[in-house]
């Protein structure tokens, strides 16, 4: 009687927002032992080019920047950043001065 090969699977979240106001997710089933890279491809999502030319793509699990090459554990959210347009602080103080100029 043959014996089937068991392979251990996690359950990954891979989470990207291509645009403002856009989220993306899927749940993955992985062996064991993978990576961020490997969620990323499988994930099926419109990812960011820089992640098929191999340029410095920012990537993080559970909020913190992770390699590509980071080998993933069971129930691990990762996370695929789009560059900021806009410096936040910039960002706060342009809003802040459209509110003041803006009438009550």
């Amino acid at each position: 009687m043959a014996s089937a090969e068991h392979v251990a699977l996690i359950s990954v979240l891979v989470v990207t927002s291509p645009a403002a106001g856009q989220v993306q997710q899927v749940d993955l089933l992985l062996p064991t032992g993978a990576s961020v890279r490997d969620a990323l491809l499988r994930s099926g999502l419109e990812l960011p080019v820089e992640l098929v030319e191999g340029a410095a793509l920012k990537v993080g699990v559970w909020g913190q920047l992770r390699s590509l090459d980071h080998v993933l554990r069971d129930q691990d959210r990762v996370e695929c950043y789009r560059a900021l347009q806009i410096d936040p602080k910039d960002a706060r103080r342009l809003r802040h001065r459209q509110q003041r100029r803006s009438p009550r």
